[in-house]
């Protein structure tokens, strides 16, 4: 067994350069969205990073040197920017490999797409959080958004241009990800990503998931990677489940028992077989990368504050002021979140820590602390039978902050006081 099938690690040094760079260009967005973290409205606010500060955030990107980091241009809606393509041009300009998250609105029209193409983008990421109209449409607040997004999504595919899809999933969609992955599927898409919610925002007002769900749903996408390229977002704790069930597989144990999954979990596979989403299954499954906030991740918000993730409203700095290779590399807050040994309750004594971490953003949101535990983990540390075949599997050297990541003794508890 090989960890490196298991979980992608990053090849650059994490402390140094983070993977990839997330702008919220503006908060202004047609969309009324009941999880936006943004709390997006209508109109642009005057404070927003304008063109010339914004080239200078793509110089602050180049500077960490290449290959750069991804650069992801979000919002809100960045259609709403006019200087978009420009800046999407300057990023190409600079060496930076430029990256679109578009709102799903009438402004995503098939030509705006050709010229984010012409211009440079290498990506589009989409939200797609139902498979129906009813359930899209409904979450995001507007009619007509799920055909607007369709549309752009297949005009897209026709450009040529890579694709993301990114779900959130909350309980008006629960038992619609088996349709989703359907609609990823029939569509094509280079990668589905399933959002676990974090509580900030309008968020705050949505209902949580348990933690035996979520660990039914992170399930769910790890056998429906053998059906479409499939990762999590702000759900670490599928680096825990993909290298559990690596385990299991070469041990021959049964996943559901040992994990003891629910009865979620049997009703999503249910669905899947009879959609016939387990048919036909991929040559080799996408294992998901090992980043986390202010590990190989960084975002910037529309006035230029620099947090470890744009769910985490915890600032370290702006980037007017300090450079972003600086505020990334030396501030307490991302240097600290880089330390596994900061980590609290059961996070700080879980033999995964290193490869897992939990969503400081979720800890955060219903705690205050970023160091706390992960709400949605149900995890006990030490009870996964397999320890010697775990430790054999996460033997790949050193991690930043924290000891090799074959030796992870499980009685250490160093808790912290009360950011992705």
């Amino acid at each position: 067994m090989s960890g490196a099938r298991a979980i992608r690690r990053q090849h650059q040094d994490v402390a140094d350069k983070p993977f990839i760079v997330i702008w919220e260009s503006t908060r202004a967005c047609p969309l009324a969205c009941l999880h936006c973290r943004a709390e997006a409205v209508p109109d642009r606010d005057p404070r927003e990073l304008e063109t010339t500060a914004a080239k200078d955030l793509i110089h602050q990107v180049a500077a960490f040197g290449q290959p750069a980091p991804l650069f992801v241009i979000t919002g809100g809606d960045p259609f709403q920017r006019p200087d978009l393509l420009e800046l999407i041009a300057h990023g190409r300009q600079a060496g930076v490999r430029v990256a679109v998250s578009p709102s799903g609105t009438p402004t995503l029209t098939p030509e705006r797409l050709r010229e984010v193409h012409a211009a440079g983008a290498v990506g589009l990421s989409l939200s797609l959080d139902g498979s129906t109209a009813d359930l899209h449409d409904g979450f995001r607040g507007v009619p007509g958004v799920y055909r607007w997004t369709l549309d752009a999504w297949d005009a897209a595919r026709v450009l040529g241009m890579k694709v993301q899809i990114n779900t959130t999933v909350a309980r008006h969609n629960l038992h619609d990800l088996p349709d989703v992955v359907r609609l990823v599927r029939e569509h094509g898409a280079m990668l589905w990503s399933a959002f676990l919610l974090v509580p900030t925002g309008r968020g705050r007002r949505l209902g949580v998931l348990t933690p035996a769900e979520t660990e039914d749903v992170l399930n769910f996408v790890y056998d429906m990677g053998l059906t479409i390229p499939a990762k999590t977002t702000e759900a670490h704790h599928f680096r825990r489940v993909a290298l559990q069930r690596e385990v299991l597989t070469g041990t021959g144990d049964n996943h559901v028992d040992v994990l003891g999954l629910g009865p979620l979990y049997a009703r999503l596979r249910e669905r899947a077989d009879a959609l016939g989403l387990t048919d036909g299954a991929r040559r080799a499954r996408r294992p998901p990368l090992d980043v986390n906030a202010g590990r190989g991740f960084v975002f910037v918000s529309h006035t230029g504050t620099v947090h470890p993730s744009g769910f985490l409203p915890l600032g370290a700095g702006s980037v007017r002021r300090t450079p972003l290779t600086d505020i990334y590399r030396t501030s307490e807050l991302f240097t600290g979140l880089r330390d596994t040994g900061r980590l609290g309750g059961r996070c700080g004594r879980c033999e995964f820590r290193t490869v897992c971490g939990g969503s400081r953003s979720r800890a955060y949101g219903l705690t205050g602390d970023p160091y706390a535990e992960e709400p949605w983990c149900g995890y006990r540390p030490g009870s996964f039978p397999h320890q010697r075949e775990l430790a054999a599997l996460l033997s790949g050297g050193p991690r930043a902050g924290g000891p090799p990541a074959g030796r992870l003794p499980l009685d250490r508890r160093t808790p912290r006081q009360g950011a992705t």
